[in-house]
């Protein structure tokens, strides 16, 4: 209650709703309920206590599958946090749930009140329950309270934290957000000095984004008239390591069948995407394609992949429209020289930028 009696409810401001749990959870009022601070302090005071267990997994499974829907209030492009108050610890486990609520770009808070001590900690189902929720294990996202007596301590550093959206860092940005995949051309024609230009570039664009394995995750396809899969999302959890991989990956040289290879990166690394990422594709290549581009193409795109087509050189200009996602010229780019292509880096970074942040998003 004073927590929103601090923070200024509006439409304009943050929005708060509650859910209370014990061995089930339900939301008491939504986010669009109550929009001042008076309404919202007399409903609180209104609340029966539920009483039972404190199945924090269970609540935090039920907030991520309802609560911050835009039927429920959500505004979308407002930061989504969920404060955790837990009298000692949970009764059922967290740890997967809150990885789920994180990569749905919720901000998990933990606040424990009078927590276990040495002879109760045999008891608890998750020792480390707290590390495993919140958005990062700095404790800025966690707060101890020795009594319940003690609460009211903590509501001036709590909307500090919960108001300095600089640093809720589990919010979804364009950066982190993402599964990208690349498709890239390692037919005979590229050439090794060259591949090893591209492979250069792919890690470029790599190292933009957030690496982790709740945030942007990186996969590779290489193809010639075969399509070989480097690596996929997942198997490399920071830019250190996507970096190392990339630099790693040997010129295969042959055909170019670009289709094909379209169709395989459909297959073995976007059907693997996780539902609340972006699905992004980036094709790069220096010639025509001995087989058809548009229909693979066409159904990446019905299948949710945003796609960019890079082309090089001898590379087809209308296949490359094809390949690339309406509007063409903010998904199709060309260059002459395979040393050129660094110059793309900071327009495609931006132009996945902009366009995530035009649509609607939780």
């Amino acid at each position: 209650m004073s927590v929103a009696e601090t923070l200024d409810i509006g439409i304009a401001g943050p929005l708060i709703g509650i859910v209370q749990f014990g061995n089930n959870a339900s939301i008491e009022f939504n986010l669009q309920t109550y929009q001042n601070s008076r309404d919202l302090k007399s409903a609180i005071e209104k609340i029966p206590q539920k009483g039972g267990l404190s199945n924090v997994g269970r609540a935090l499974s039920h907030t991520i599958g309802s609560f911050f829907s835009s039927e429920q209030g959500n505004r979308g492009g407002a930061p989504n946090v969920v404060v955790v108050l837990v009298d000692g610890w949970p009764t059922d486990k967290v740890g997967e749930t809150a990885r789920l609520a994180r990569e749905s770009g919720i901000n998990i808070f933990f606040i424990t009140v009078e927590g276990a001590d040495q002879n109760e900690r045999q008891n608890m189902v998750e020792n480390d329950f707290v590390d495993k929720s919140v958005c990062r294990t700095t404790g800025y996202f966690a707060i101890n309270v020795p009594s319940w007596f003690q609460l009211q301590h903590v509501v001036a550093p709590l909307v500090r934290r919960v108001c300095d959206t600089e640093r809720l860092v589990c919010s979804k940005t364009c950066l982190n957000s993402a599964d990208i995949g690349f498709v890239v051309d390692g037919s005979s024609s590229v050439g090794t000095d060259n591949f090893r230009t591209v492979l250069q570039f792919v890690a470029n664009i790599s190292r933009e984004f957030e690496i982790s394995d709740t945030a942007t995750r990186v996969g590779v396809v290489q193809y010639t008239y075969d399509q070989r899969l480097e690596f996929g999302f997942g198997e490399h959890n920071t830019r250190e390591a996507v970096s190392s991989a990339v630099k790693n990956i040997r010129y295969w040289s042959g055909g170019t069948s670009t289709g094909e290879a379209i169709t395989y990166a459909s297959k073995h690394l976007f059907s693997k995407s996780k539902p609340n990422k972006r699905k992004l594709m980036i094709v790069i290549t220096d010639g025509r394609s001995y087989d058809d581009v548009r229909t693979p193409a066409l159904a990446a795109h019905r299948n949710g992949v945003i796609a960019y087509a890079i082309g090089i050189a001898w590379a087809a200009t209308d296949e490359l429209e094809y390949i690339a996602t309406d509007p063409d010229k903010d998904h199709s780019f060309f260059v002459d020289e395979f040393d050129s292509l660094y110059q793309f880096v900071p327009r495609i970074v931006r132009n996945i930028c902009q366009e995530f942040n035009s649509q609607p998003h939780n």
